[in-house]
């Protein structure tokens, strides 16, 4: 029979095309060669596509492989994206990646892929529509505030009464639609907010003030197969820093993470799994998606940031919850695959 041309959509326009870089890498080495074609599909910073070779694949940073794509790859367009491939593994991350750009595109142009759709990806990506949502169904989700650039710029003055007076120290400041804690600032007194909302601006044009969390982090991959969507396992997270920074996340021996988790008991997992269930299905994911947040030491369990896809390096919470539900890395991609297939053959509309 003839193969499944899965292409392996990786870089991107976005803070995270390093990540994905890494993610799509991974997923194109593990794809399983017997029922599949890998096609490496690699955007740049413009927003161009290009067919790589395997060797830009292994390329260690995106501006390496830039410097080669004129020599070395090949550039197609959008619609031409249909003519490479039959199905779309999207292991891009952050804006116009898994926040419905590329997954409208991809609609528009009937190619099938991995995660959520349109509305659900870019309700992943915004922290404040994510949060009114998920309050709304009754999820317990961290106080916040938002701050839009505009109000910020017309009343600074206004703005730090409002914010300074709503929370006791320490919070953060994040823009609304980041993510791997990219603009992301601790406020420890009044002099620190002016800084840390530039700092978010400077990758949106609004900001979230939310409260700080002291308890446990966690993380779970949800998986739906035959329209059942259920937990992987739940991952305990213990990073280096204050907060989990994008160095705890990414670079080696920052992070301890426990699967299942070390210090959080059993009852309460359950519960965790409820709530990871429950957020899943209100934000309308399909397929999977990555569920994050505390377990406090009040006994309440809060979603902080429900993600509609999921790093996939190989030391990701995807791979290692999957180790824990007995599934090899080629095994858990197979049914990502599948699975979405499926999903897409039974839509009416765009998912």
């Amino acid at each position: 029979m003839e193969k499944l041309k899965v292409g392996v959509i990786l870089g991107g326009m976005s803070s995270e095309k390093e990540v994905s870089l890494n993610s799509g890498r991974n997923v194109y080495d593990n794809l399983d060669r017997e029922a599949y074609e890998a096609v490496p599909i690699f955007m740049d910073a413009d927003g161009r596509l290009w067919v790589i070779p395997w060797q830009l694949v292994s390329q260690n940073t995106t501006t390496d492989i830039v410097e080669r794509l004129e020599t070395e790859a090949r550039r197609i367009p959008y619609e031409g994206l249909a003519r490479e491939i039959d199905f779309a593994f999207i292991s891009l991350h952050g804006k116009y990646g898994d926040d419905g750009c590329i997954q409208g595109l991809l609609e528009l142009l009937r190619i099938p892929y991995t995660g959520p759709g349109v509305l659900a990806s870019a309700l992943g990506m915004d922290k404040h529509l994510q949060q009114k949502i998920l309050r709304a169904a009754g999820i317990g989700v961290p106080d916040s505030l938002l701050v839009r650039e505009e109000e910020w710029r017309r009343d600074r003055a206004a703005v730090r009464k409002r914010v300074c007076e709503h929370f006791p120290f320490p919070f953060f400041t994040k823009p609304i639609r980041e993510g791997s804690s990219v603009g992301v600032t601790v406020i420890r007194d009044g002099n620190d907010l002016d800084k840390g909302i530039e700092a978010a601006l400077e990758w949106d044009r609004a900001v979230l003030a939310e409260e700080f969390l002291d308890g446990i982090e966690f993380s779970s991959i949800v998986l739906e197969e035959d329209g059942v969507a259920r937990p992987l396992e739940v991952t305990e997270i213990m990073p280096q820093s204050e907060y989990f920074t994008y160095d705890d996340k990414y670079m080696p021996g920052r992070c301890r993470k426990f699967t299942p988790p070390k210090n959080i008991p059993a009852a309460m997992v359950e519960r965790i799994e409820t709530e990871v269930l429950r957020a899943f299905r209100a934000l309308g994911f399909r397929s999977y998606g990555r569920i994050d947040g505390f377990y406090l030491a009040d006994g309440r369990i809060l979603i902080t940031d429900p993600n509609s896809s999921s790093g996939m390096a190989p030391s990701s919470f995807f791979f290692e919850q999957a180790a824990s539900s007995g599934m090899l890395p080629s095994m858990i991609i197979s049914r990502l695959i599948e699975n979405a297939r499926r999903i897409h053959q039974e839509k009416c509309g765009p998912l």
